[in-house]
């Protein structure tokens, strides 16, 4: 797979496929720009070498046609103050007017494209559509890792109209940075793995039994294995048909000599929500009416003392409901841990979603070895599976 290292794009047109799916609030405005600026050093290196660039990009998941909340002019003001310049805005991705601009920019330019799924034939994979998006570049680049999982018209169809396919600096980070945790691992080898819920992380669960030294399981998806372990759970999220599968992994893990770790306990409440009552539970008693919503303080301290000796961790699935503050100390005591493991010299990479958000959140993005911008696009490539967005670039 070449990189745009490989290009001078000098007088060329670069048509990128960027992932700017940005949160923005009630005044859409940015609240989280991690996403555009991973994405700088990709354009500037393409306008330093004397070309313009043509933005292609989604936000949200519109229904049915435009919407305006979803409308990437959104961005534009962010944009322009980032490149020191008024970057350009097309009121569509495809037809005359959009290709006209893109047309006639001038080497330096910067020309953003409407929401691709404006189109529902975006998602589809529409080759017709894709040949029109074509017509905005000389040159191919795909610096979109977070959606490169997905074969939609924009990451994996539009490359095949062109002669000169490359990945961008994010697309490049992101796969080396996954084949850090995958191969030749420095150990102790650790994984986190948060959320909600087993069936979201079987895959990669069961690969990851094949490679690390400890599994650390934490988040909402905990409860079905202390389910499965005979436990009694109270009103925690469970994977009723899951509770097999995860007796399965604890003997698959006891098998392959992983250190299988659980909660031990967790912060209940009697209610999903910030105002509930709480206490903290061992996990094989939660009463009845009372729900787990965080690990608890022994659980804190022993997956720290763990992490803390690691090195290589991957974290992937937040401790619990990390958005209340009363349910946020379990994810913030594990981004505290991986910090001190990477300053003790270990790797860490943060598996895009909840976990690049809650690092982020607490200012640690730049302590940790690297925060991936897929969540979804990583675990799929970490489970082995190929991504349309990376193959086409291989062609």
């Amino acid at each position: 797979m070449r990189s745009i290292d490989d290009i001078n794009f000098k007088n060329k047109r670069a048509l990128i496929r960027v992932d700017f799916n940005v949160p923005l609030n009630d005044k859409f405005e940015i609240t989280d720009d991690t996403r555009i600026r991973a994405a700088v050093p990709t354009i500037e290196k393409i306008l330093n070498d004397g070309g313009s660039v043509v933005l292609m990009s989604h936000l949200g998941r519109p229904k049915s046609g435009p919407e305006d909340e979803f409308s990437l002019r959104h961005l534009i003001p962010d944009l322009s103050e980032r490149f020191n310049q008024q970057v350009k805005f097309a009121d569509d991705c495809i037809g005359d007017k959009a290709e006209a601009m893109s047309s006639s920019l001038e080497p330096g330019e910067i020309l953003l494209l409407e929401n691709l799924r404006f189109y529902k034939e975006e998602t589809a994979g529409d080759e017709e559509f894709a040949r029109k998006l074509s017509h905005h570049g000389d040159i191919y680049v795909n610096d979109a890792f977070g959606t490169a999982h997905r074969a939609h018209a924009s990451t994996s169809i539009v490359a095949q109209f062109f002669d000169t396919k490359v990945c961008g600096y994010v697309m490049l980070a992101e796969i080396e940075n996954a084949k850090k945790v995958l191969d030749n691992v420095e150990r102790p080898y650790t994984a986190i793995m948060g959320g909600a819920k087993i069936s979201d992380k079987i895959l990669i669960i069961e690969r990851l039994l094949d490679k690390v030294d400890n599994l650390i399981i934490g988040g909402g998806m905990s409860y079905t294995f202390f389910k499965a372990l005979g436990g009694q759970i109270g009103n925690s999220l469970v994977e009723e048909d899951k509770v097999d599968l995860a007796r399965e992994l604890i003997k698959k893990a006891k098998e392959k000599g992983v250190n299988l770790e659980l909660p031990m306990d967790s912060v209940i409440a009697d209610a999903f929500s910030n105002d509930a009552n709480t206490q903290v539970s061992v996990n094989t008693a939660i009463p009845d009416g009372w729900m787990g919503l965080d690990i608890g303080p022994q659980a804190r301290e022993v997956f720290s003392r763990i992490i803390t000796s690691s090195k290589t961790i991957l974290w992937n699935g937040p401790m619990g409901v990390f958005e209340m503050s009363k349910f946020a100390a379990g994810t913030e005591a594990i981004a505290e841990a991986v910090v001190k493991a990477t300053k003790n010299g270990g790797f860490s990479l943060i598996g895009g979603g909840d976990s690049a958000a809650a690092v982020n959140n607490l200012g640690y993005g730049d302590d940790v070895s690297y925060v991936s911008t897929g969540g979804g696009a990583l675990l799929e490539y970490m489970e082995g599976k190929v991504l349309p967005g990376v193959a086409a670039l291989e062609d």
